[in-house]
């Protein structure tokens, strides 16, 4: 992995993996290739605090703070010796010249997520219902309902597939049993677990 890093000549075989010894391999010069390293580093901003505060709480008048309070510390603060800390190698942390932090997440980034990019969940969803002749729809309270619970979770985008899954797999499981069905609302109740989805029966509105 260091040597990939820092730039080597690697041999990898077209069949791909190590099954076939044989098999034809192409060189790849990976000194051309750019590599981005990103993760949660859940925990990192008590290791920042911590460094931060090293040596300000001394004497009888000093103000003490527990580590972990500041939840908005920015992590654009972090410094090589800081990820050594967290448990990288030193030697990992020595290839990577650019250390930076992003933003989280926002609530109409998630919901952007949700509706707007390719292979969005919610349209994934959708077709799925459509195969079946049924309309699914998520109210805009939902939406916004699905992306605080990311948020709350701290799980970012990924978290928002276990969120819809958790309470779509019910009704999935429901409507196709359902014929009369033509639409299906979801609204935050839903998502809570407080209420079931808002079920159309022709021109009847009536609940799962």
């Amino acid at each position: 992995m260091l040597k990939i890093l820092e730039g080597t000549i690697s041999r990898v075989p077209l069949s791909g993996g190590r099954k076939h010894p044989q098999a034809e391999c192409i060189n790849i010069d990976t000194s051309n290739i750019l590599f981005i390293c990103g993760g949660a580093f859940d925990g990192l901003k008590k290791i920042i605090e911590k460094r931060n505060n090293k040596g300000k709480s001394i004497g009888f008048n000093a103000d003490i703070k527990d580590i972990g309070d500041n939840d908005n510390m920015d992590l654009s603060d972090v410094q090589q010796k800081d990820l050594v800390k967290y448990g990288l190698m030193p030697e990992l942390i020595g290839r990577l010249p650019i250390i930076t932090a992003l933003n989280p997440l926002s609530k109409d980034d998630l919901k952007s997520i949700l509706v707007q990019v390719k292979n969005a969940l919610t349209k994934q969803y959708q077709e799925l219902f459509k195969m079946d002749g049924v309309e699914l729809v998520f109210s805009e309270e939902a939406l916004d309902k699905i992306a605080y619970k990311a948020i709350s979770k701290n799980t970012g985008a990924r978290g928002l597939r276990s969120i819809i899954e958790k309470f779509m797999k019910d009704i999935m499981f429901k409507v196709p049993d359902m014929p009369e069905v033509k639409k299906v609302v979801i609204t935050p109740g839903v998502i809570d677990g407080t209420e079931e989805a808002v079920i159309y029966k022709n021109r009847d509105r009536k609940s799962a």
